[in-house]
């Protein structure tokens, strides 16, 4: 698999006074497809809970080349472009492209994992966090942190 991807579907509300996607919501489609990733690889917002960690971002930019509009079809494709050794840091990148195959944009996300209760690093990485990440597709330019 070279990468999940997704079809968009855009709301009036993710508009702009421009008429064209508003630069947030970028960021809550690429959050929302991490998401619907993870529970797909069983990591699943329960089993997160339940075993006290969860995901947290260090860093989040949005390049943006070319305007979204409401009536545009557009495929979100996500993949991994970092992940250190123990999966306990990692970077995923969403290229938002166009039926044209032209990139619209991309979000980059560098992010680990965090122990809930000490509200610290995860360290190790939960065994089901290692495991989700290393059937993760890899982007062309893939490295290791």
């Amino acid at each position: 698999m070279a990468s999940f991807k997704k079809e968009l579907s855009f709301r009036w509300s993710d508009l702009d006074p421009n008429f064209h996607v508003r630069h947030s919501a970028y960021y809550d489609f690429g959050a929302q497809h991490r998401i619907e990733i993870l529970e797909s690889l069983g990591l699943t917002i329960k089993v997160m809970q339940s075993q006290g960690f969860g995901p947290i971002l260090f860093r989040e930019e949005c390049v943006f080349r070319k305007e979204i509009k409401l009536s545009d079809n557009i495929f979100m494709h996500t993949k991994t472009s970092k992940v250190n050794a123990d999966a306990s840091r990692w970077s995923i990148v969403h290229e938002f492209i166009n039926e044209d195959n032209k990139l619209c944009a991309t979000i980059t996300v560098d992010g680990a994992w965090m122990d809930l209760k000490l509200r610290k690093l995860a360290s190790p990485t939960p065994k089901i966090a290692l495991e989700a990440l290393s059937v993760f597709p890899k982007s062309d330019h893939s490295a290791t942190l």
